[in-house]
Parts: structure tokens; sequence; C-alpha cells
């Protein structure tokens, strides 16, 4: 163990947060989340070997900070505002723009979509994730277009050429969970 560190790791709470690795001018070197915060930085100054990047970045940490989060929800969308805000040099993930995958529902649209989302937009949109993976998130929505008929296209629908209203009805209900017509007794 670091022992430059030691007495503050023991400090470190076991919760979920978002520490942030800082050199000797205060610049951000990385930031990360952890389900348990005292378990994750130990393991950055435990005597156990790391990759060539990792390692490079341990030797120019002079000082860390960390910050509780509530849960790993909250935990992994602070560290990737964090990340985008801040660009450190050792995240290699999310400094882009791409951001964790979300599922969006297009609310707004007559004919509503499910679909994948990179951000969370106020657009009338229902989102659910984010998710950690773009592939999965693709997966789950095969499977979802295997069960339930879904619009899969992107085509702009004008509601009034729709002339079977009890169809569109049952379709809609499909996407916002209502029961379809035809179910309600």
């Amino acid at each position: 163990m670091n022992e430059k560190f030691k007495e503050e790791l023991a400090r470190v709470p076991e919760k979920p947060g978002v520490y942030i690795m800082h050199d000797a001018d205060n610049r951000i070197l990385y930031v990360g989340k952890a389900i348990v915060l005292r378990n994750r930085l130990k393991s950055y100054f435990a005597d156990i070997p790391h990759s060539a990047r990792i390692t490079a970045m341990i030797s120019h940490i002079d000082h860390f900070e960390y910050i509780v989060c509530d849960s790993e929800l909250e935990a992994l969308l602070l560290e990737n505002n964090l990340i985008k805000k801040h660009k450190p040099k050792y995240n290699v993930l999310l400094k882009d723009d791409k951001g964790y995958p979300y599922i969006k529902v297009t609310l707004n649209e007559h004919f509503p979509r499910v679909i994948l989302a990179r951000r969370i937009e106020k657009d009338g949109g229902r989102y659910f994730g984010p998710y950690f993976s773009a592939f999965t998130v693709k997966q789950l929505l095969e499977t979802i277009e295997g069960i339930v008929p879904l619009r899969t296209c992107n085509r702009k629908i004008d509601p009034a050429a729709w002339t079977d209203e009890p169809a569109y009805k049952d379709t809609s209900a499909v996407v916002t969970g209502d029961r379809p017509r035809s179910d309600r007794s």
C-alpha cells in the first residue's frame, strides 16, 4: 500500500460515488466511479500489477477527492458529466459527446418509435437507462421488436392519412402502456 495515501484512504467511506485524481498542479488526471469508493481507491495504491497507462497515471497522482452519491446510477451520471466537462488525460472513454446509451420512446410523435438515444433531451420522449453498452441496448431493442410490433422507420407519418382509428389506438397503446380498446370491457 502506498504510505502517502494510507491514512486518507482509511477515511474514505464504503459508499458509491465518484473519485477525482489530481496531479501536483491540481490538474484532473482521471475521473472514475465506484460502487464502494474505499475499495476502488485502495486498488490504485495496492502493490499489485497495473497496466502501463494506469501505472503512469498513478505516478502523477498528488492527491484525490471524492463525491459520495446515493446510488451507483447517480455516480454513473456524475462521472459522465465530469469527464465531459474536464476531459481528463487518462479517461479514454466518454471524452467524446456520445455518453451512455438510453432507450427512448418518442411519445411526441403520432406513431411512437422505440430507439437508442445518446443523451436525454427535453423533447417529450420517455427515456430508460442509462445502459453501459450500446450493443446491449441494440440487442434489447431487437428483442422488444421481436415480441411487440413497433414502428422502426423514421419517416414522418401523417395521422390524417391513417384511416383505421381503432388500429392506431391499439398501436399507440402498446407504446404508452394503455390497454388497447379491444381489451377494454
